[in-house]
């Protein structure tokens, strides 16, 4: 079967699957798993991906990004490269380690991005002989299932990278716990009986996810992009993310970080300027990780990775810190 020509949109939602070569495991231990989370959030912050949702399993990843930058293919070069490159050199061996190609289908996002979230959450419960254990057995372990990005939305575990608000902003109740609480319901429902319609939709197209209108304007732009390979399309179907300004980005973080504008271009010890700073520019003004080493004046863009990992290490006990990121964005 041909392969599809790739499209890439700025604003364009992807459901990405990613599986071992061969079917062989690519997660070995939880060492492993936490360094693929921390090429993912490298990568987010680079790139300007916003993840949505995300699934380790034994051989395979499911991921729900979104790229307001039309540029899912550099994002996810470098994520397979990087982790590809870390697992071998751990165990000494060689060549792919991915499946060749991962898998795209762009999403049309809204009610199909709800009901994908709610399938990529599920796969651990629905594999083996998980899926003849009881009920509650099995919404413990999905409760309980640490590399997924659920325990975000239901609260118990925080993964700075995955963007968890616009999910939640679907959901019934005037209070972030209410919202929380209206998801894990719409999550679970489905361990009692599937959602059939959905996964006909699922199955249904190789172009994409979405109703009738939808899948034909992408198939409109796949035709397009045979042509046209290697050539960005223009045309956004969810959202398009306006690029700001560094020096006004930079302005804000320093305003709400209380320092005094230019400060991250100084040595600094202990603060977050450059931090905040770096994750706020990738976000919002699409530079890299060297561009951001480059305006700060620190050598690489390793030295900016390693501020982005001090960050996410930071935000889960630092309640202040999370509020003035927040108020930046």
């Amino acid at each position: 079967m041909a392969r599809l020509a790739r499209v890439q949109f700025e604003g364009a939602i992807y459901h990405v699957t990613v599986r071992g070569n061969n079917r062989r495991e690519i997660f070995g231990d939880d060492q492993d798993r936490r360094r693929f989370v921390e090429r993912l959030q490298e990568g987010a912050e680079e790139f300007g991906v916003r993840v949505y949702a995300f699934c380790l399993m034994r051989n395979h990843v499911h991921l729900v990004v979104e790229t307001p930058g039309g540029n899912l293919g550099a994002f996810m070069h470098k994520l397979q490269t990087a982790y590809t490159v870390y697992f071998n050199r751990r165990r000494r061996l060689s060549g792919h380690l991915m499946q060749g190609r991962y898998g795209a289908k762009l999403v049309e996002g809204d009610d199909y991005l709800l009901a994908l979230a709610r399938y990529v959450h599920l796969n651990p419960v629905f594999i083996g002989t998980m899926v003849r254990q009881p009920l509650e057995e099995r919404a413990r372990v999905l409760r309980e299932y640490a590399w997924s990005s659920y325990r975000s939305y239901l609260g118990k575990r925080e993964w700075g990278f995955v963007q968890t608000g616009p999910l939640l902003a679907m959901m019934d109740g005037r209070s972030q716990a209410r919202k929380r609480l209206a998801f894990r319901r719409f999550v679970e429902a489905a361990l009692a009986e599937s959602d059939e319609e959905f996964m006909a939709v699922y199955n249904g197209s190789r172009l994409g996810i979405g109703g009738e209108e939808f899948l034909a304007r992408i198939g409109a732009m796949y035709e397009e992009a045979v042509g046209r390979r290697g050539k960005r399309e223009d045309v956004a179907l969810r959202r398009v993310v306006h690029r700001l300004e560094p020096d006004l980005i930079m302005a804000v973080v320093c305003r709400h970080l209380e320092m005094a504008p230019g400060v991250e271009r100084l040595r600094l010890r202990g603060g977050w300027v450059r931090a905040v700073g770096a994750r706020m520019l990738g976000r919002f003004a699409g530079e890299s990780q060297r561009d951001i080493a480059k305006r700060f004046g620190v050598g690489t863009g390793n030295a900016i990775s390693a501020h982005l990992q001090r960050l996410a290490a930071a935000l889960g006990a630092n309640k202040t810190l999370q509020r003035r990121i927040r108020a930046v964005e």
